[in-house]
């Protein structure tokens, strides 16, 4: 039995104690979310702190999700010696214990809970939360992809992800479906855009570090310059689609997506003045001043 002040309180009528204790539990599981997106992420924290009040909490909430399974496939659950097949269990426990949150409304898992919170204020089906975790699932044995395969990893990482942000940025917002489809299309493309970045920075580290090969038909070991700027080119073509929506977005998101787009934009600017020998071995970021630069132009309404 707890004997948790709270639930002592004379003060504080029995009736209330349980919906005080409820919300002292939701407001911690948030604030573990929270914690996630700040220690991981150095840009994808700096955009979450341009969000409204409201909408960044669910999106750091989602952001926790995401890191958590990131986490069983390529992180510590990998560094502590567990197997592809129990690491495999894992990840599959974490998705029931997510699709029963989200028709709950109640995990045992801070992170969970606070992702089920989210689902359930905003929206978000199974039908998005089951592509990302098929996609985790792939990075658990695939070590190279068909054009067919990348495609539909790239949705499942990344681009179901955006659209998760997108149920969070239109809370609450009226959006006729002209609108709807050209929002959904641009989230689809800022979250490949995010990935195919990710991959190509990374390119060395994936096949070296965890055995992989994102991109099809791209040779580490024979890695050319025509390779690299075909690579840079498909992004830019990405982040022109989710640049042309930024500024319909509702106030409240703009900002924090207009940074993350400049953020983007900026570091597949620097991978292609990288040549193509020395990304093998080098992995390319912004600088913090760069970063404060980006950010400035954000509050200004500026994308790159």
């Amino acid at each position: 039995m707890s004997h948790d002040k709270l639930i002592q309180d004379a003060s504080v009528p029995v009736s209330e104690q349980t919906t005080r204790q409820s919300a002292l539990y939701d407001r911690v599981s948030e604030q573990t979310a929270s914690m996630i997106i700040r220690e991981y992420s150095t840009s994808f924290g700096l955009a979450a702190r341009l969000l409204g009040k409201d909408v960044r909490q669910d999106v750091e909430n989602i952001y926790g999700l995401v890191r958590l399974a990131d986490e069983i496939v390529d992180g510590v659950a990998a560094y502590a010696g567990i197997n592809e097949k129990e690491i495999r269990r894992l990840l599959d426990e974490l998705e029931a214990e997510t699709e029963a949150a989200m028709l709950r409304g109640y995990s045992t898992n801070l992170v969970v809970h606070a992702f089920a919170l989210t689902a359930r204020r905003t929206g978000i089906p199974v039908e998005l939360t089951r592509p990302f975790f098929e996609s985790m699932r792939v990075d658990i044995t695939r070590v190279t992809h068909t054009p067919e395969s990348f495609d539909l990893y790239v949705y499942g990482s990344a681009e179901v992800v955006g659209l998760m942000c997108l149920r969070a940025f239109l809370r609450g917002v009226p959006v006729t479906a002209e609108q709807d489809a050209r929002f959904v299309h641009g989230a689809r493309k800022l979250g490949a855009a995010f990935q195919k970045v990710n991959f190509l920075r990374d390119l060395s580290a994936d096949v070296d570090a965890l055995g992989r090969s994102y991109f099809p038909g791209i040779n580490i070991a024979t890695f050319t310059e025509d390779d690299k700027m075909r690579l840079v080119a498909d992004i830019d073509a990405d982040l022109a689609v989710s640049a042309a929506i930024v500024p319909e977005l509702p106030r409240t998101s703009r900002k924090a997506v207009a940074l993350a787009q400049n953020l983007f934009a900026e570091l597949n600017r620097r991978i292609e003045r990288t040549p193509a020998s020395e990304l093998k071995h080098t992995r390319v970021s912004v600088p913090t001043i760069v970063k404060a630069r980006l950010a400035l132009a954000a509050l200004m309404g500026k994308t790159s």
